[in-house]
Formats: C-alpha cells, sequence, structure tokens
C-alpha cells in the first residue's frame, strides 16, 4: 500500500454557482481524515475561502504531495498543465458534466476520497502535448512566436470568416500531405474523446503511445483520422487561408501567417490521475457515451 497523503492543495471552478461551499465542505474532509489543506491562490480569492493557507501553483509543487481538483474536466486541464512539472498526483471531484477525467461524483466524495487519502488507489499516468510556432522574420532568422502545453489537443483552424486553411504536414521530418480543411487536431489519447471524437477521430486508450490526427471537414473527403506514434515531431505549416489560429487545449495563438509552423512533441512531463480502487477506463466510456443503453443486467455498471 502506498504512503497516506500528508497535504492537499485544494483547486476549484470558482465560477460555478456554489463552488464556495461545495470546496468547503471537500476542506472540511480532508481536514477531518488529517491532511493538511491549502487553497490555489485564485481559488482563494474568488470565493472569499480565508481558514487556509494559500499557495500559488510554484508553492503547491513545493509543499503538497496531492491536488484535489473541485470542478470539470476543464478545471483538470488547466490545473494538470501547471502541475505536471512537478509530478504531483490529482483527484478530480467532478462539478462539471461529462467529466471524463474528474470522475469522482461530488455525492461519493467521502466514501472514494477517504481510501485514496490512506494511500488505496489507482494510479494512471497520461502523455501530454508540447510545441511552439516558429515565423521566419525579415532577416531571415527564425523565431519562437509561441509556447504551450496540451493534455487533450492541439487544433489548427481556419479564421472565423475565411474559408478553408491549407496545411503542409510533416512527421518525423518527412513529407505526409497538403490538406484544405476547416482545420487540423492533434490529439493525445485523453483528448481522443473530446474535440477529436466529434470530428470523427476513434477513441485511443490512455495506455497506448500514440496521438490522433483529425482533420475538420476536409475538402477531400479520403483525408481521413490516422493514429500516429508518438515519438516523432509532428509539423503543421501555414499554406494558405486567412486568419487561422492554434490553440493548446484552449491556449491560443491567433492570426498565424502563411509560413508559420506549428511544432509538436510528446512533452516530457506525464499527468499523474489518481482514481478509486476498481476504477476501469471502459467503465467511464460506457458511463460517459451511454454505452449501456438497453442493458437489462450489468455486474459491473
Amino acid at each position: 500500500m502506498a504512503n497516506r497523503f500528508r497535504h492537499a492543495a485544494l483547486v476549484g471552478k470558482y465560477q460555478a454557482p456554489g463552488s464556495r461551499s461545495v470546496l468547503a465542505d471537500v476542506a472540511e474532509f480532508l481536514l477531518g481524515a488529517g491532511v493538511e489543506v491549502s487553497l490555489e491562490r485564485d481559488t482563494a480569492l474568488n470565493t472569499g475561502l480565508a481558514d487556509h493557507p494559500t499557495l500559488t501553483p510554484d508553492e503547491i509543487g513545493a509543499q503538497c504531495d496531492l491536488v484535489v481538483v473541485v470542478g470539470g474536466d476543464g478545471t483538470m486541464l488547466a490545473v494538470a498543465r501547471q502541475m505536471a512539472r512537478h509530478g504531483l498526483p490529482l483527484v478530480g471531484i467532478n462539478q462539471g458534466r461529462l467529466g471524463f477525467i474528474t470522475d469522482i461524483p461530488i455525492a461519493e466524495l467521502r466514501e472514494s476520497l477517504a481510501p485514496i487519502i490512506a494511500g488505496e488507489y489507482e494510479e494512471e499516468q497520461r502523455t501530454m502535448l508540447a510545441g511552439c510556432v516558429t515565423r521566419e522574420g525579415a532577416s531571415g532568422r527564425t523565431d519562437r512566436i509561441f509556447e504551450g502545453f496540451a493534455v487533450n489537443d492541439v487544433v489548427v483552424t481556419r479564421g472565423a470568416t475565411a474559408g478553408m486553411v491549407e496545411l503542409r504536414i510533416e512527421i518525423a521530418d518527412q513529407f505526409v500531405a497538403n490538406i484544405r480543411a476547416d482545420g487540423l487536431i492533434l490529439s493525445s489519447p485523453t483528448g481522443s474523446t473530446a474535440y477529436a471524437l466529434s470530428a470523427g477521430g476513434p477513441i485511443l486508450h490512455p495506455g497506448i503511445a500514440g496521438w490522433v490526427m483529425v482533420p475538420i471537414a476536409p475538402h477531400t473527403l479520403s483525408n481521413r483520422p490516422i493514429v500516429l506514434p508518438d515519438d516523432g515531431e509532428v509539423t503543421l505549416q501555414i499554406v494558405a487561408g486567412r486568419d487561422a489560429s492554434v490553440n493548446f487545449d484552449h491556449q491560443g495563438l491567433a492570426s498565424l501567417l502563411h509560413g508559420d509552423r506549428v511544432h509538436v512533441r510528446r512533452s516530457e512531463h506525464r499527468v499523474r490521475f489518481l482514481h478509486p480502487r476498481g476504477w476501469s477506463y471502459y467503465a467511464t466510456l460506457r458511463r460517459k457515451l451511454h454505452w449501456n443503453e438497453g442493458v437489462v443486467h450489468d455486474a459491473n455498471p
């Protein structure tokens, strides 16, 4: 059995109605379980919870051994990007809708979180995407104008009022194709159940060392989603199209210029998620995607 946790940072989706009372309940439960509690600084400032020490993300990385995230998957993605380089494990309390990675319902907080605090849990580690945008300067020098990390995906899209964007795709320094489309999604296994799935991509199990590349509404119907190994850099060059943009988990750079290159590679950091004992990725898919509709009996719902 793993060692019990001693100091938890509490991070919340403070914009959600009722979040203050939920966060206060979670903090009270953690204290009752013998865990020291600190609040992430912005969470404390925006909820008015002043009964606990407040820490910046870097201070959390240095002082805490667990991060409890209260919110939806969007909140978890933001926290995961901040905490991955510190190697801290994350537990998600679902206050959102789908909850693919914030998988403990608030109603089951006590019975699910108590064993995790005591060291009884399932741990999984998931890969992240890292990348940058480069641009040729007037002097011929290549400048790095944007950098980002993503747990879910990197997305290049056309401008809101413009036509299609044309992209040149290279993988591990090999030319793959030029495509015209509304955009292109490069997704991690975690993100394969997000935007990539909506655009027609496959679900990729988190244990697979790969990415999903999915064109968005391609001009040529033979431009299909493809699963790629994650050990080579993917480069997307803007060939044509106005006002294209790139987003790393919704952190974006607008108005890409012709010739700009988006470089994406596997991050050196991994995200650590903790789940209750007995957690199953397939059970999550069944619940969230309603694969068990019409099933009369399921011994493991």
